[in-house]
């Protein structure tokens, strides 16, 4: 079995700690890390955070990795916990970063104490990364991160209903349509349609953002 096969049949955990940990602080060597905030998100933080976030609200990145978008959020005012399912990502974001706080935690398996306490909970290419048959769970967990008048921003690859293919590796694009109903099912809504766009990679990639909000 190859290396690339032995690690795409690891349970979820094993996957991503195996990426950060054989790293060894290279971040070159973890394909989602671009030792920076996403630029989608920043982008709405300049744009929308301001008049849906107040000042020291608290928020929750969920699958933080090394920490760069917690980090921005932390350097705008916000309370900050970023978690990640992998031990040796939370390490490493705590050496980059002495602003917001970082724990170890599975999406998958919350603890109890993260349940109902965030004002904003930010997801960024995690759904993505995650197989289309824990897509629904996923979402109800990230739902169940927010306050009851809680906001919940999501950022992934994009794709229309028709051209979603079936893939063995991550990243999984998602349609409008899809990512809209995982939050519907959960008590969250769209405030407006979805941000549906190319990125300013090359070449270009399809990217949807959407701000959702309790009906």
């Amino acid at each position: 079995m190859s290396q690339h096969t032995a690690i795409a049949d690891l349970p979820l955990h094993d996957r991503f700690e195996s990426v950060y940990a054989d790293a060894g602080r290279d971040a070159s060597r973890v394909p989602w890390a671009d030792e920076r905030p996403h630029p989608a998100l920043v982008a709405w933080l300049n744009a929308e955070a301001p008049g849906l976030i107040r000042p020291g609200a608290r928020v929750a990145v969920v699958g933080c990795g090394i920490g760069d978008d917690a980090a921005e959020l932390h350097e705008r005012g916000y309370d900050v916990l970023g978690f990640d399912v992998s031990e040796s990502a939370i390490t490493w974001a705590r050496e980059r970063h002495c602003g917001p706080r970082f724990e170890v935690a599975d999406l998958l398996a919350l603890p109890s104490n993260l349940v109902r306490r965030f004002d904003l909970v930010v997801e960024v290419n995690t759904l993505q990364a995650l197989e289309p048959d824990l897509l629904d769970l996923a979402s109800e967990a990230i739902s169940s991160l927010a306050k009851p008048h809680g906001t919940i921003v999501a950022i992934c690859r994009g794709c229309d209903d028709d051209q979603v293919e079936v893939r063995r590796d991550p990243p999984h694009p998602l349609s409008p349509e899809r990512l809209q109903a995982l939050f519907a099912a959960h008590g969250f809504f769209p405030i407006r349609q979805p941000d549906d766009f190319l990125d300013d990679e090359t070449p270009p990639v399809r990217r949807l953002r959407a701000c959702f909000q309790r009906d």
